[in-house]
């Protein structure tokens, strides 16, 4: 059974910093992607970013590019998102999620595959990060 464990999230102000991590267990998935999600109140679950199984290729979002880095350690499934530079609108419940990248053949080369959160399998349960203004 796949288990994803976030931890990290918290109350920070405008412009400053926090580390998410999510870690999983019982994959047993021979290619996959770790992502992150984040989902605001009233609103959809929006991609974040991402990063293969090596840890090789990472995918960020417009909105985070610069200010977000998602790290992976090929061979260990710990997948980290350090946040910069954080503002009131990066405020939301932030999700992990996995995909079997065998199952989905575009996957690599359909940027809105990689940002649909139908396109991945497991998830978290979430971590709260509140940026206060």
């Amino acid at each position: 059974q796949v288990q994803l464990v976030e931890s990290g999230g918290g109350l920070v102000q405008t412009g400053g910093s926090l580390s998410l991590s999510c870690t999983a267990s019982g994959l047993g998935l021979s290619s996959y992607v770790m992502g992150w999600f984040r989902q605001a109140p009233g609103k959809e679950r929006e991609f974040v970013a991402a990063v293969t199984w090596s840890g090789a290729t990472t995918y960020y979002d417009d909105s985070v590019k610069g200010r977000f880095t998602i790290s992976k350690n090929i061979g260990q499934n710990t997948v980290l998102l350090q946040m910069n530079s954080l503002k009131p609108e990066d405020t939301a419940v932030y999700y992990c999620a996995v995909t079997d990248t065998q199952r989905r053949p575009f996957f690599y080369v359909q940027s809105r595959i990689r940002a649909a959160a139908q396109s991945y399998d497991y998830w978290g349960q979430g971590t709260q990060v509140t940026v206060s203004s």
